[in-house]
């Protein structure tokens, strides 16, 4: 699995090393094998509210946004892009009183999930993404 990380912002220090390594637990974890690709990009509030509104009509930012870019016809060629706000995991960690760092490692997970499959759409697919998510990040 090709892990690219793309990092647009300059408020918090992205640790590539750590990210993957994350991303790959999180794969194997999940039983997922073969290759294909995962575009991990670090940004702030701004550029990410954008894409929210361009892509979701939403037209707030967000923490993260999760895009599967797979298509049937290919087969098992995983392909994906995962945007995350810097800017709210600063303001998250304040809230939450956690380290930016930890929230990032949230967000990254998050995102993987939903590339997975994972939704968070009702309290159960919720509950069982929170769950999923603490597993990964407190490993």
């Amino acid at each position: 699995m090709k892990i690219n990380i793309k990092n647009l912002q300059k408020k918090l220090p992205v640790k590539p090393d750590k990210v993957k390594g994350l991303v790959l637990d999180i794969l194997k974890g999940e039983k997922i094998k073969g290759s294909g690709y995962i575009n991990i990009c670090f940004t702030d509030d701004t550029l990410i509210k954008k894409f929210n509104a361009k892509f979701l009509k939403t037209d707030t930012s967000t923490d993260v946004l999760a895009f599967d870019l797979n298509d049937s016809r290919i087969g098992k060629i995983m392909l994906a892009d995962i945007m995350i706000s810097t800017d709210t995991a600063i303001n998250n960690s304040r809230k939450f009183k956690t380290e930016p760092d930890y929230e990032l490692m949230l967000y990254v997970t998050h995102g993987v999930l939903h590339i997975l499959g994972y939704d968070d759409h009702n309290k159960v697919q919720k509950k069982q993404m929170r769950k999923k998510e603490l597993e990964y990040v407190n490993r």
